[in-house]
């Protein structure tokens, strides 16, 4: 399901306040503590570096790096193996988990650009989309 097929009103998120879209395009929303700065995703409600309650919702970059890997080879029989999942690392300063998609395990490497893409992963009891994010390699900056 390409981007700029979303539609708020035809799909499901994959868990609420994690992603958004607006005028057919998606975004990751973290959050960013007002006292410290930090920089989270999921968005906490309460800041683990400072404690501090106050935090506003930004969107993340959608661009990161690859800051490890490991490829499953041995899965439940809903996932076919094998599969790639990376931790991403985000110019905002947080760190991200995801399977990375587009791209053979062989040719996976730490501090491979990689950007957010937004994908149907299962149908909810009404029959919508569940929309969550994976990865893909991007371009070298």
């Amino acid at each position: 399901m390409a981007e700029t097929e979303l539609v708020s009103e035809s799909y499901v998120p994959f868990r609420p306040g994690l992603l958004r879209f607006e005028g057919g395009r998606g975004v990751l929303v973290g959050g960013r503590c007002r006292s410290c700065g930090a920089v989270y995703f999921p968005a906490p409600e309460v800041c683990a570096r400072c404690q501090g309650e106050d935090l506003d919702r930004v969107d993340l970059s959608g661009r990161g790096a690859v800051y490890t890997y490991t490829v499953v080879r041995q899965s439940t029989p809903e996932f076919r193996t094998p599969y790639v999942l990376v931790y991403v690392d985000f110019p905002e300063g947080v760190r991200v988990l995801g399977q990375l998609v587009g791209c053979e395990p062989e040719a996976v490497r730490v501090g491979m650009p990689v950007e957010v893409v937004f994908e149907e992963v299962a149908k909810d009891p009404q029959g919508r989309p569940v929309i969550g994010w994976r990865f893909q390699p991007a371009a070298e900056a």
